[in-house]
């Protein structure tokens, strides 16, 4: 997915843009990068891999080089970024937490009009720097910022450092999230409010789908006022974001402890003696469900960060899968001849989950219940990018409705469908296939209860297909 920070202070940015990008790094994989603009040196920037060391090791002995009372800082899981332009709108920095599903259309149609793509990496077309040739293409950057908007297919968040303050804008129908916080002597936005309290930031407020907003040291001016449709991601509630961050000021360990009090209170088929979270995204669902359902909550699997700290580090996915087991640890003297309740946070490839199954009975457990805190993924999400995956087959519940249907495609509303014969199918296989004693998902209804906000302002298209996806159809409030 990605996430990025930015501030604009009175007083040197330096520190408060490293630390605040160090926030968002459970955002992404890949890449990071930062730059400052200061009035005598002008902008000066870096980008590191982060697929083999840490955000702050990468950075930090750089930090002297840095300069300046404004500067942005990303985590990308996409391509090298910041992006560094000089154009008829002066010269100025862009980030972006993107998915564009239409970069080679758009970066033909750019090429055919003699306008070049410089930043290539492995032969990629670079997202960020094609939304900066967007951008180049308007006006004014209001006017530039909204050729991205009705260009592209997917989503686009961004943030802008100009030579006299920050743009913000955030994707059209606010798929991503940007948040603006204040304190005496600077404002700051970020993907995450996590980057604040540390740093003495209060929360100010969400920038709204399609607003576009400019900070300057001492105030917020609005370029464009929010649009009234918004789809932001479910998926940052259930899974991406940190604990302690709020969207739409609604806080995501609330949501997940709700959640899995709604789904432990329906759990009236099954006795457990104890419930567990997979460590980390399971356990505010974990200790909601110990509440709904009356059963105490242990620490039955342990996470090992000091030498596993990222699954996703190793090149290859066979790889990955040893680490992502290597780093949860099951403790036999908890599950010892215990009904176990996991819960955990979402079944994509549904692997990694197979293995810790078998280590969890081969360490004792009598039963191993799972309960998930999302559906059941049917639908790839063609909207930001949450998983990696590059065909359908990669999730487990499209391979199985092959085996079923013959066809991957076939009736997946069917399947989608909450309780629907299909769906009961569907996941009695799951739950077969993994080695289960029984499989439970949180259905649609209960989680959009759990998040607090109507149906039609919330993506679930990964689950049911459903999202408003008609990016250009949006009026403002």
């Amino acid at each position: 997915m990605g996430g990025f920070f930015g501030t604009i202070s009175t007083k040197d940015c330096v520190n408060d843009v490293f630390y605040g990008t160090d926030y968002n790094s459970h955002l992404g994989t890949k890449r990071a990068g930062l730059v400052t603009f200061d009035e005598e040196s002008g902008f000066h920037r870096s980008i590191h891999s982060l697929e083999r060391q840490y955000f702050r090791s990468r950075f930090e002995d750089e930090l002297d080089d840095f300069k300046g009372h404004q500067g942005l800082g990303v985590i990308s899981d996409t391509d090298p970024q910041p992006i560094i332009i000089n154009s008829h709108l002066g010269r100025y920095a862009v980030v972006t937490v993107a998915k564009i599903n239409n970069l080679r259309e758009i970066a033909d149609e750019l090429l055919a009009n003699r306008m070049h793509l410089s930043e290539m990496s492995a032969n990629v077309i670079n997202q960020t720097e094609l939304v900066a040739l967007l951008i180049n293409m308007g006006d004014s950057f209001v006017d530039g910022i909204n050729k991205v908007y009705q260009k592209i297919q997917g989503s686009c968040s961004m943030l802008i450092l100009t030579e006299d303050g920050i743009i913000a804008a955030r994707d059209f129908l606010g798929r991503t999230p940007i948040v603006i916080g204040k304190r005496d002597d600077a404002y700051a936005v970020s993907s995450e409010t996590t980057s604040f309290p540390n740093l003495d930031y209060q929360v100010l407020r969400d920038v709204g789908p399609g607003e576009i907003v400019k900070l300057r040291a001492d105030g917020i001016e609005v370029l464009q006022k929010p649009m009234s449709r918004c789809q932001i991601c479910s998926f940052l509630w259930v899974y991406y974001g940190f604990p302690a961050s709020d969207y739409e000021g609604i806080n995501t360990e609330a949501v997940r402890e709700k959640n899995g009090r709604i789904v432990g209170e329906k759990d009236t088929e099954v006795e457990a003696d104890l419930v567990c979270g997979i460590p980390d995204s399971g356990v505010g669902m974990a200790l909601g469900y110990s509440h709904g359902k009356k059963v105490p909550y242990k620490r039955a699997v342990l996470k090992y960060t000091p030498t596993w700290p990222r699954s996703f580090t190793p090149g290859n996915q066979k790889r990955r899968d040893l680490v992502a087991r290597m780093k949860l640890i099951p403790n036999p003297a908890i599950l010892k001849d215990q009904r176990v309740v996991f819960c955990d946070d979402s079944i994509v490839r549904g692997t990694q989950l197979r293995d810790n199954v078998r280590t969890f009975f081969d360490n004792g457990a009598k039963e191993v219940h799972v309960r998930i805190s999302c559906p059941p993924l049917v639908y790839g999400c063609p909207f930001i990018g949450f998983t990696s995956q590059k065909s359908p087959l990669e999730l487990i519940t499209r391979r199985i409705i092959k085996d079923f249907e013959g066809d991957e495609n076939a009736k997946l509303a069917e399947y989608a469908k909450t309780d629907s014969p299909e769906y009961k199918r569907m996941v009695q296989e799951i739950a077969k296939q993994l080695g289960l004693t029984s499989l439970k998902f949180a259905h649609v209804e209960d989680l959009v209860e759990s998040i607090g906000l109507p149906k039609d302002r919330v993506c679930t298209h990964c689950f049911d297909g459903s999202s408003y996806c008609h990016e250009h159809d949006n009026d403002p409030e």
